[in-house]
């Protein structure tokens, strides 16, 4: 299978693509390269990928891409995908994930190429005293970034009835393990320690998230685009955490930190939850105990500071990014 992994010098992408390749998948990653999507990401695949610098969003440089490599499937993890950065910074969040679907859905149904796109359990709003939402819940979302991904999971639903083109949405709880970007929390609580700054807790730290390790995420992808019928899949991690306890368990594994706490995040959802029987269906259940990702994560980052040092900056540094 010939895959066009679109943002695939992200996080969550580039451990997909070093998946698909070690399977003997061709792949070509098309990526913009900016401060997430880094070549350091693939640098012990680098050999074996085709890489294309490019815009999602870029509708004429993202067909060339599709009709030069004559793709089976285009894979796209492509977005701005902080709610921190998503409060200061909206225009960013609405051009990557709702104009840039809007190109990758126009290139789609002229190229007739099947689409994956990876969205996020965000779209379903706070959960906090609700039943966990199914792939039919309703689009609740709070954030600018929560908001341009459902705005950009409404486009492909569009395109899929009006133009009939193949594309599935796969919606994953909270992920980690290696190569996060230390914007997001645990990468960040690991930086900020390391670096002598205390690890900050927002408001009361009682925010639950669902955690998925991104190695599990990407068994649970595989599956999907081998024996998914359905057009919507959400992908829970089955861990759910407090903000409070993840940040704990993060200094527990380092042995110090200093803990402060924060102003809460403005509009911040209590929880996100899902089930996941379609997924379930197909066989998969998250296969990393918490305890054991979480470790090796941590050990990771611990091991790899020349990855994620170049990338802490003043946001990371501060203590509220808002």
């Amino acid at each position: 299978m010939r895959l066009l992994v679109v943002g695939g010098a992200g996080f969550v992408g580039s451990n997909c693509v070093r998946r698909w390749v070690s399977a003997g998948r061709e792949v070509a990653v098309y990526d913009l390269f900016t401060y997430a999507g880094r070549p350091e990401n693939l640098q012990d695949v680098r050999d074996r990928v085709a890489v294309i610098r490019g815009d999602v969003a870029d509708e004429a440089a993202l067909d060339r891409a599709v009709a030069d490599h004559r793709p089976d499937l285009v894979v796209n993890f492509a977005a701005e995908s902080h709610v921190d950065r998503s409060i200061n910074e909206p225009a960013r969040f609405v051009r990557t994930n709702v104009l840039g679907v809007f190109a990758l859905m126009e290139v789609a149904r002229r190229r007739r190429v099947p689409v994956v796109h990876i969205s996020t359990d965000e779209v379903y709003g706070d959960m906090h005293g609700l039943p966990p939402a199914g792939e039919e819940s309703p689009l609740r979302p709070s954030s600018p970034y929560s908001a341009s991904k459902a705005s950009g999971d409404l486009l492909i639903l569009s395109y899929a009835r009006t133009y009939g083109v193949d594309a599935k949405i796969v919606r994953p709880s909270n992920m980690y393990g290696p190569y996060q970007h230390p914007e997001k929390l645990i990468p960040r609580t690991v930086a900020r320690i390391l670096l002598g700054r205390p690890a900050v807790i927002y408001g009361d730290g009682g925010d639950v998230r669902d955690y998925l390790y991104v190695e599990d995420f990407c068994e649970a992808l595989d599956a999907i685009i081998e024996r998914g019928r359905h057009v919507i899949y959400n992908v829970p991690g089955g861990n759910p955490r407090t903000v409070r306890e993840v940040v704990e368990s993060v200094t527990r594994i380092l042995g110090r930190g200093e803990v402060r706490r924060g102003r809460a995040r403005p509009g911040g959802d209590r929880a996100y939850a899902m089930e996941g029987r379609r997924v379930a269906e197909l066989g998969w259940r998250p296969r990393t105990p918490w305890e054991a990702g979480l470790r090796r994560t941590v050990e990771w980052y611990l091991a790899n500071r020349w990855w994620w040092e170049p990338l802490v900056d003043g946001y990371v540094l501060r203590d509220e990014p808002w």
